[in-house]
């Protein structure tokens, strides 16, 4: 399991950390050259980038640890830590450039004079578009083939510096077209969606440290697989609970009170491993078997 998702979510990482970097320079030099503090917000929030990806990767290193005598049920929730940091370093980061935005916004109705920002700064915001967009996919179907939300984070925070470089790009046009105080509101909208990203982050975060369950369609599933299994008579309790990007079932079953407890074990071993085959994202399955009574069935038992 370590060489699958480690190997795949680093790759991964370091290639989304290496053109963060290239994009940092790149617009951190077009915005001082073509003096657009849009531009230089960005290429800050670009550079954040870099520490926020080198925290997925701890949170996924440590993840995929093999569970342990003082942690028997693994570190995946070591994973969902590293995406609540990383939503907090992205809330910080917007707030900043919120801020600055403003400063500047406040500085131009006082009368301060702002400086026009040039065409390198324009080119630069389009690449930046087309680059983290690029990312973006990259990244997010890796997170969905590796089940990682460390990395489903990181992807929508590609996203999130693809809509904060089109803000940058259209504060520096209208700053070109005669209206300089456009520049310093660009990035007002870059913090917006910045800080609207984090919060998400931090919410998928959390919801899976509290031992959510996993979705109806996902359940349903499951409980018709487990009622196709050959002796099972009905489903008498059925809950599931995220564990980081694990699940973990518990499923009560009924079958004939009749059976030996030999058969009756090869019933619910049968139900364990076909849940837990069938799907990849299932830690763990533990059954629990009933005596069939009719009188019981939960109204499950026919999803």
């Amino acid at each position: 399991m370590f060489k699958r998702i480690g190997n795949g979510a680093f790759r991964v990482s370091f290639i989304n950390m290496l053109l963060n970097i290239f994009l940092s320079v790149i617009k951190l030099a077009s915005g001082i050259a073509a003096h657009s503090d849009a531009l230089i917000s960005d290429a800050v929030h670009s550079a954040s980038d870099v520490f926020a990806t080198l925290i997925v990767i701890l949170g996924i290193f440590f993840s995929v640890k093999e569970a342990d005598k003082e942690h028997p049920y693994g570190h995946e929730r070591l994973e969902c830590i590293a995406a609540m940091i990383l939503g907090g370093i992205i809330f910080l980061t917007g707030a900043g450039i919120g801020l600055e935005g403003i400063r500047e916004v406040i500085s131009f109705y006082r009368g301060a004079e702002i400086e026009v920002p040039g065409m390198a700064a324009l080119i630069a915001a389009l690449v930046s578009i087309g680059i983290k967009e690029w990312m973006y996919r990259f990244e997010n179907r890796a997170a969905k083939r590796l089940n990682s939300p460390a990395l489903r984070a990181d992807a929508w925070h590609n996203r999130t510096d693809a809509l904060a470089s089109l803000g940058a790009l259209a504060g520096v046009g209208f700053a070109m077209c005669g209206f300089p105080v456009m520049d310093g509101a660009a990035c007002i909208f870059i913090s917006l969606c910045v800080i609207r990203a984090a919060v998400e982050i931090l919410g998928d975060a959390v919801g899976k440290t509290v031992d959510k369950s996993c979705d109806n369609k996902t359940e349903e599933e499951m409980k018709r697989l487990i009622l196709g299994q050959k002796g099972v008579l009905g489903i008498n309790g059925f809950y599931t609970r995220m564990f980081g990007s694990k699940i973990y079932v518990d499923a009560e079953i009924m079958a004939d009170g009749e059976l030996s407890l030999k058969n009756a074990h090869e019933i619910a071993e049968n139900v364990h491993l076909s849940i837990e085959k069938n799907f990849p994202g299932v830690k763990h399955c533990m059954v629990h078997m009933d005596p069939y009574i009719k009188e019981t069935v939960s109204e499950r038992t026919n999803p």
